[in-house]
């Protein structure tokens, strides 16, 4: 069998060495953050975008940043690993910082450990999704899996739908973009924040202002993202089919990107 690595603390170590005892952090305790982060045609998508949201939780969670902990750090370990791994063009990595051992709910201290973590991906580029037709708002009676759901829209304490299980959501009405605020709770996501900024460089409009069903049923277009799969779009929603100019648009401005 081949050898498969990931890199643990900027050491590359092989994926199967132990190197992470049943007493880490994250393991016990959920202390610990991720970022997913799509390698595509041999690039590192929106790493300093990235880098800066994991930065800014980790000093949320009052954990050390090392000052090594840089964009540039970052993405040559990421390309040695991907070149290990003879990854040639398509990955999904998944950057892991976890607290140090040590203490119980209360940490002996907050410096931190990191894994990187590949694995390839057949598809090349962003590839807009037509798949999710039977999305069913979720108030914790409904799950995706019993229900054969191709995914769940997320609610607030308001009953503002805020995102789905994985993605954030937009909603297209008369060529004007919306999508949940992160006052009401949603994810504050990468690929979120590029259809915002090529919205802006296009000269479309885009509003964060809270959802309801009655804006996604009034809506001609709705299509969720994420970070790996790009956009997803959205065939049906209740009785509503929906249009999709506007996530072939943004697909096809996110491949530009990525040449």
């Amino acid at each position: 069998m081949q050898d498969s690595y990931c890199i643990y603390n900027g050491h590359l170590i092989s994926l199967y060495e132990p190197a992470i005892s049943f007493s880490n952090r994250a393991f016990r305790y959920g202390d610990s953050l991720f970022e997913s982060i799509r390698f595509t045609n041999g690039k590192i998508m929106f790493l300093a975008d990235h880098v800066k949201r994991i930065k800014l939780s980790m000093t949320t969670l009052r954990m050390n940043v090392p000052a090594e902990f840089t964009s540039a750090n970052i993405e040559q370990l990421i390309l040695h690993l991907v070149e290990q791994n003879d990854i040639k063009k398509e990955a999904r990595i998944r950057l892991t910082v976890f607290r140090n051992e040590g203490g119980f709910y209360t940490p002996d201290t907050n410096d931190i450990s990191f894994l990187i973590e590949s694995e390839s991906i057949e598809t090349p580029g962003y590839i807009l999704i037509s798949k999710l037709e039977r999305p069913c708002v979720c108030n914790g009676r409904y799950y995706k899996t019993s229900l054969r759901l191709d995914d769940c829209l997320l609610v607030n304490d308001n009953g503002n739908i805020i995102e789905t299980i994985n993605s954030n959501i937009f909603v297209v009405k008369n060529g004007t973009l919306y999508t949940s605020p992160i006052t009401d709770g949603c994810i504050d996501g990468v690929m979120r924040k590029q259809i915002l900024d090529i919205a802006t460089q296009h000269k479309l409009l885009a509003f964060e202002q809270p959802l309801t069903v009655h804006t996604l049923t009034n809506g001609d277009e709705v299509f969720l993202t994420n970070a790996i799969k790009g956009i997803q779009w959205v065939g049906q929603f209740k009785n509503k089919f929906y249009t999709n100019q506007k996530a072939v648009f943004f697909t096809e401005k996110l491949n530009e990107l990525a040449q």
